[in-house]
């Protein structure tokens, strides 16, 4: 009886690492399916009320998208169009949301959309830099 029960937990056990191998694959696929068409950073982002949310952002050529860090579709989470967003006020991250962020993140307050909503981004300073590149290097008479 009592190898009966061990092989059981045995069999319980390996399925258990099969399905933890699958999901961790399908996450690291789902990443790399991601960051294939470059200009992809690690960012949080938190509306208004909210709490933090950790995510990858992509820079396309007019909209900021955002993609969930755990999650499962390639669609974004958050659009964030580049001719409506602008940057209010930056700051570093308070050692609360530093646990969550990581060390060394840079907090933006940020407003986007027709009707300007609130949004924070977090990201590392060098991550900021391109962020702001990509946000001020518009063409000219894009969104005349």
């Amino acid at each position: 009886m009592s190898t009966a029960i061990a092989l059981d937990a045995a069999w319980i056990f390996a399925a258990f690492l099969v399905i933890i191998v699958l999901g961790a694959t399908g996450l690291a696929i789902r990443r790399m399916l991601l960051d294939r068409g470059g200009g992809t950073v690690e960012c949080g982002l938190r509306r208004p009320g909210a709490s933090w949310r950790l995510g990858v952002a992509a820079y396309g050529a007019a909209e900021l998208r955002w993609y969930d860090a755990v999650g499962v579709l390639l669609t974004p989470e958050e659009v964030l169009a580049r001719r409506t967003l602008s940057v209010e006020s930056r700051r570093e991250a308070y050692p609360a949301e530093a646990t969550l962020l990581g060390q060394g993140m840079v907090v933006m307050s940020c407003t986007a959309g027709e009707v300007p909503q609130t949004v924070d981004l977090a990201m590392r300073e060098d991550a900021l830099t391109g962020f702001l590149a990509w946000l001020e290097s518009a063409p000219p008479g894009a969104y005349g």
